[in-house]
C-alpha cells in the first residue's frame, strides 16, 4: 500500500516572472539543493493569474497576494517563508502630474489585479469604491498612465524603481502609508501550499522552499544573475536593489513582527468590507 506522498512525486510550484521571485527559487530552479525525492515543475505567470489558479485548487504550491488568501484558506496553507513583506516601501500610485491623494478619488486608476494586495491597499487608503478601475497587466501600466489611457497607475515589482524613466510622478507610497498607520510592514504576498498533500508533505516541501531562499542569501552575486533575465529596464544593481526590498529576514520566516502584520491587513480588510474574516491562518514550515 502507498501513500498519497510516496516519492519521487513531481509538484507545480507557480511564482512570477519578476527578479524578487526568481531570487527566491534559484536553488531549485538550477538544481543546487537536495529535494528528498520532490521535483517541482516552475509555472511562470502573473500574480493576478496565480490568484485565480489558486482560486481553482489548481497549482500545488504558488505564490499569492495576502489579498487573496481568504478566498484560499480552506485549499491552501500559507508556508513560514517565501513572504514579500514591504517596510516603509511597497506599490505606488503615479500619474503624469503631481496631485494630491485625495485628487485621486474618482479618478480611472489602472491596476494590476482585483485580488492583488496593492489593490486591497488602494482601498483601504482611499475606501472602497472611491476610484474607478481598469485592469491592466502589471508589466504595461506605466505606459498606459504615460499614455493617458488612465489617470493613474497602481504599480507593483520592478515599477516602484523605474517609473520615472516614464516622467511619471509618485503620488502615495502604499508601504509608506501602511507604516505610518500601523508601524508594520505592509505584507504584499506569501507562498502556499495545498492542504490535502497533507501535514508532514506540507511540511517537507515547505522546508526545501526555505533551503532555497537560504542558498540564494548565501549566494547572492549568483541568485542576482539568475534574476537578471526577469528584471525589465533593470541592470544588475537595480535588480540587487529590488531584490534586497523584497527578500529579506521575512522572506526566510514571517517571524513575530510579519505574523502581526498579516493578521492586521486581513482584520483591516474584512473591517473594511473588501475580503471574508479569516479567523486565524497557520504557516507551515
Amino acid at each position: 500500500m502507498t501513500s498519497s506522498t510516496t516519492k519521487p512525486r513531481t509538484l507545480t510550484l507557480g511564482h512570477s516572472p519578476d527578479p524578487d521571485d526568481a531570487f527566491m527559487f534559484y536553488g531549485l530552479a538550477q538544481g543546487k539543493l537536495e529535494t528528498g525525492g520532490w521535483g517541482f515543475t516552475h509555472v511562470l505567470q502573473d500574480i493576478q493569474t496565480l490568484n485565480d489558479r489558486a482560486l481553482r485548487g489548481e497549482l500545488d504550491i504558488t505564490a499569492i497576494s495576502i489579498h487573496a488568501y481568504p478566498y484560499v484558506a480552506d485549499k491552501y496553507a500559507l508556508t513560514s517563508c517565501g513572504s514579500s513583506m514591504g517596510d516603509g516601501y511597497g506599490p505606488m500610485v503615479v500619474a503624469r502630474e503631481p496631485i494630491a491623494i485625495d485628487d485621486l478619488r474618482g479618478k480611472t486608476i489602472a491596476v494590476p489585479g482585483l485580488m492583488t494586495t496593492a489593490f486591497l491597499g488602494l482601498n483601504l487608503l482611499l475606501g472602497k469604491g472611491a476610484f474607478n478601475h481598469t485592469v491592466v497587466m502589471f508589466d504595461q501600466i506605466l505606459d498606459c498612465v504615460a499614455s493617458g489611457k488612465a489617470d493613474a497607475g497602481l504599480i507593483i515589482h520592478e515599477g516602484q524603481l523605474t517609473y520615472q524613466n516614464h516622467k511619471l510622478h509618485k503620488i502615495v507610497d502604499l508601504g509608506e502609508w501602511w507604516k505610518q498607520e500601523t508601524s508594520l510592514p505592509l505584507p504584499l504576498g506569501g507562498n502556499c501550499i495545498r492542504r490535502d498533500l497533507g501535514d508532514e508533505a506540507m511540511t517537507e516541501v515547505a522546508g526545501i522552499l526555505k533551503r532555497s531562499i537560504e542558498y540564494s542569501l548565501a549566494h547572492r552575486e549568483e541568485a542576482v544573475e539568475h534574476a537578471l533575465q526577469y528584471a525589465r529596464d533593470m541592470g544588475t544593481d537595480l535588480a540587487d536593489r529590488f531584490v534586497g526590498m523584497y527578500v529579506n529576514e521575512w522572506t526566510v520566516d514571517y517571524g513575530e513582527v510579519g505574523r502581526r502584520a498579516v493578521a492586521e491587513l486581513l482584520r483591516r480588510g474584512h473591517r473594511a468590507g473588501l475580503i471574508p474574516k479569516v479567523e486565524d491562518f497557520d504557516l507551515i514550515g
